[in-house]
């Protein structure tokens, strides 16, 4: 069996739960999740996050989180695009949603070189 494949165990599950949904440390998460307070639990929770299949959940747990979190920020700037009372706040909300959505506008850069350039290379030496 690859490491990759190995099953979390329930303490495992809960500490990275809690590292991905609350924040904080290391440690407030560890001793949330039930290892012993103090230094042991940071270094339990180092050595655990450093395993192959612990950081393969974290990973799909941050992307189940982007993702819920994703659709909570994506109202919020829809209401923004009606309610808020700043005309400002409402057209910054209205061209991040369209530029989101792929509707950005054009980059208009002008570069203009002035002058000749010329470049003499002597093999001769």
């Amino acid at each position: 069996m690859k490491l990759i494949d190995r099953k979390l165990t329930p303490k495992q599950t809960r500490l990275v739960d809690i590292f991905v949904t609350e924040g904080g440390t290391m440690q407030q998460a560890a001793e949330k999740a039930g290892y012993a307070p103090g230094n042991s639990a940071i270094s339990v929770a180092a050595r655990t996050f450093k395993q192959p299949h612990v950081q393969a959940y974290m990973a799909q747990r941050i992307r189940e989180e982007m993702s819920t979190l994703s659709v909570k920020a994506l109202n919020r700037v829809a209401n923004l695009v009606d309610g808020a009372k700043s005309e400002y706040v409402q057209l910054e909300a209205s061209k991040d949603l369209l530029d989101r959505a792929g509707f950005k506008p054009i980059d208009r850069s002008q570069v203009q070189l002035a002058g000749d350039i010329k470049v003499t290379i002597d093999l001769s030496g």
